[in-house]
């Protein structure tokens, strides 16, 4: 726990919070310049599929690992090595001479990113120790999350249409340093009383599902499906899940806890975060493509053309914090369902990017259902947990939703790439990914309708004791 004046706690609190931004923004403003580094670099649909998949593939696969070193060795001196790591690899990406290093440059980076967003939350709560003044400095966190989707469209627009597309990297340097400077003077090093041990073979399981897994999505339209590689990847993905499955409920503190879902609420949380982000991620990664290369526009106007759907992810996402705390996840949930799968339907029945007013329609949906998910999914994720395994439970609610944004683009990437032969099949090859968009709102609606009632929270109150019978009167939600 960390003594502090109220001084130096919003300092904190704004040092965490420049992290989240740079880490935030990257990807949003990546987006828009997808098309530009598409000619520049000469790259396939493949390849940007790579520029994306490969930062936030490699996010998830070390965000719990991150956490649990921080509680270890310190938090702030792996959230300055975090800096140090993103910043440095932002500066490398600005210079990538070609698509394959600009991919491992973004691989450094989110070695960097995966030591800032756990940790920063980390630093928050012992932070801020009493319950209100936690409550609005994670709202302050949530809060910047949505400038970061607003914001990142149009500076990216900005950026890549008047420097070009390396500027967009240049952004994280002034930011990613002057938090460095900013952490060493202001934050006091803290640890966990008791850290969970490391997991070494857990950590390399869950590399490899994940990486053969979304490898497979995203070269199987080139090499085919039934080639050698591809084979490879589903036998090596197959048997990491096994190992996963047979050798970690044998550890004392595994990576992954699966006891942890037999609380309805913890497994809904989980497939809603993949599913949400995956939306989000297919939807950015689609609407990007086509308004820069099958309507002619600039970067600037593209950005300014999904500002309403990030307008209302920014605004509703308050609201939907709002909401959770006085009622439950229940109602965010379903709204953000019925929306996110209403938009995906006016794309994929309706052909919604045919015309404008419906384009902008279908832009708001999603915009205001994807604003109403993050809040209750993170309550829920903890949601009858005791304290003590808060944490944990919280991470691996944030590893689900980088696993959803890294398969979300390698699907919808895939099934583009598959149909289209030239930008004139454009809309025809996007209706099976507004499809898939389409299941991944359903899916948020129709698990989150089932494991949000009274059921739902009898088993978390079961997992709660099994986990933790001495602080099973205490749960996280409590």
């Amino acid at each position: 726990m960390i003594e502090s004046s109220p001084r130096q706690r919003t300092l904190v609190l704004a040092i965490c919070c420049m992290s989240l931004l740079i880490v935030s923004l990257d990807n949003t403003v990546l987006n828009v310049a997808l098309p530009t580094m598409r000619r520049e670099l000469h790259a396939s649909v493949s390849g940007l599929q790579w520029t994306i998949d490969a930062y936030t593939l490699v996010l998830a696969s070390l965000l719990m690992l991150a956490g649990s070193t921080a509680d270890r060795i310190g938090r702030r001196k792996v959230f300055v090595a975090g800096l140090v790591l993103f910043t440095l690899g932002s500066a490398l990406c600005s210079l990538a001479p070609s698509l394959d290093w600009l991919v491992a440059f973004r691989m450094v980076q989110a070695v960097g990113g995966a030591m800032l967003n756990p940790v920063a939350m980390s630093i928050i709560t012992n932070t801020f120790t009493e319950p209100a003044a936690r409550a609005r400095a994670i709202g302050a966190w949530g809060a910047v999350a949505g400038i970061s989707m607003a914001a990142g469209p149009l500076i990216g627009g900005v950026l890549v249409d008047t420097v070009g597309w390396r500027s967009i990297f240049w952004l994280n340097l002034p930011i990613g340093l002057a938090a460095l400077v900013l952490t060493l003077r202001y934050i006091p090093e803290s640890r966990a009383a008791r850290p969970r041990r490391p997991d070494p073979v857990g950590q390399v399981l869950v590399m490899a599902l994940l990486g053969t897994v979304t490898y497979a999505i995203i070269e199987a339209p080139a090499v085919g499906p039934g080639s050698p590689l591809i084979v490879g990847c589903a036998v090596v993905a197959v048997a990491s899940l096994v190992g996963l499955l047979v050798y970690e409920p044998r550890r004392e503190e595994p990576l992954i806890d699966f006891r942890f879902f037999r609380s309805a609420p913890f497994s809904g949380a989980t497939v809603i975060a993949v599913s949400a982000f995956a939306g989000l991620a297919g939807f950015l990664f689609l609407n990007t493509l086509y308004l820069q290369d099958v309507r002619g526009l600039d970067a600037l106007d593209a950005g300014l053309y999904m500002l309403p759907m990030a307008a209302l992810t920014f605004l509703f996402a308050p609201v939907s914090g709002r909401m959770v705390a006085a009622r439950g996840p229940r109602l965010p949930l379903l709204v953000a369902g019925v929306c996110m799968g209403a938009s995906g339907l006016l794309f994929a029945v309706f052909r919604a990017e045919t015309s404008t007013p419906l384009l902008f329609a279908g832009y708001m949906l999603f915009g205001l259902g994807f604003g109403m998910v993050n809040a209750p999914v993170t309550n829920t994720a903890v949601s009858g947990m005791p304290r003590s395994q808060a944490g944990v439970a919280a991470a691996i609610a944030s590893t689900s939703r980088q696993t959803g944004s890294t398969l979300g683009v390698a699907v919808v990437g895939s099934v583009l790439a598959s149909g289209m032969t030239d930008t004139a099949d454009f809309a025809a090859a996007t209706g099976p990914a507004w499809w898939i968009i389409t299941v991944c709102g359903l899916l948020v609606l129709v698990v989150g309708a089932a494991t949000s009632g009274p059921w739902a929270r009898a088993t978390a109150e079961r997992t709660a004791r099994a986990l933790d019978p001495a602080s099973a009167r205490t749960p996280a939600d409590a």
